[in-house]
């Protein structure tokens, strides 16, 4: 259990169901704070919302497309309705297209990724970040990857998608600044889910992330220690990349 307290406090989540998401969904529902969790899938959310098994009043559960701004405008009006302001926004929506050069890409491939990583996010900051604006405190984080500014060939829509995201986070932290609301993103390669990295230890995956250890470091940022960082990108893929 975390000792940071965000209590009275509430923190939106979108892809709250996904293998990362409901690791740091259970991560911060021991913080005390109320949760809205976000994603596509009414079934998954409805799962994680038993799993975490916290009282009515602190859990609000939206199926909703947060790439579409009017889904996300009519989830933010219902976040607010219910918690009365919102505080925390954590961004885990994940989603790869790659293995082909940039000329067997299909624009279609592009659009995807944008959709789901740049669009997305500019959808969420549009609607919640002005509420932390009138609270004067508040943080917005982001999952992206070193390929985003180190594209390695044959991944191009993906390190497009991450790197139009982080050009999102980076403006928004510097429009952020002095406000008590902070952005930053933090990068990883490989989202070790299965825990491979501990039980199947290789050159490969000594650089992949467990979703404890990324939930760990999006509590971290939401401390008031962490106050001043705003606008980092912190590597969290170890030495090996």
């Amino acid at each position: 259990m975390s000792t940071l307290s965000l209590e009275g406090k509430t923190v939106v989540i979108a892809g709250a169901a996904g293998g990362l998401g409901s690791v740091a969904s259970a991560a911060f529902a021991s913080t005390g704070a109320n949760l809205a969790l976000l994603g596509r899938d009414p079934a998954k959310l409805k799962g994680l919302a038993s799993a975490l098994n916290l009282p009515a009043g602190r859990s609000l559960s939206l199926a909703c497309d947060v790439a579409s701004p009017q889904d996300v405008r009519a989830a933010a009006e219902a976040i607010l309705e219910k918690f009365k302001g919102l505080h925390v926004l954590v961004t885990l929506v994940v989603g790869w297209i790659g293995g082909k050069t940039i000329f067997e890409t299909k624009r279609e491939e592009l659009d995807s990724m944008l959709e789901q990583h740049l669009f997305s996010t500019y959808s969420l900051t549009k609607a919640l970040v002005p509420h932390m604006l009138e609270n004067k405190w508040g943080r917005v984080l982001a999952i992206s990857s070193p390929n985003a500014s180190r594209p390695p060939g044959d991944n191009s829509p993906y390190a497009i998608g991450k790197a139009a995201m982080e050009t999102l986070m980076l403006s928004l932290a510097a429009e952020l600044k002095g406000t008590g609301v902070t952005a930053n993103l933090l990068l990883v390669r490989t989202i070790d889910v299965a825990h491979d990295r501990e039980t199947k230890p290789n050159k490969e995956n000594q650089s992949w992330t467990s979703p404890e250890e990324i939930s760990a470091t999006l509590l971290h940022l939401c401390s008031q220690k962490a106050g001043s960082i705003n606008g980092a990108r912190i590597p969290l893929y170890g030495e090996t990349y």
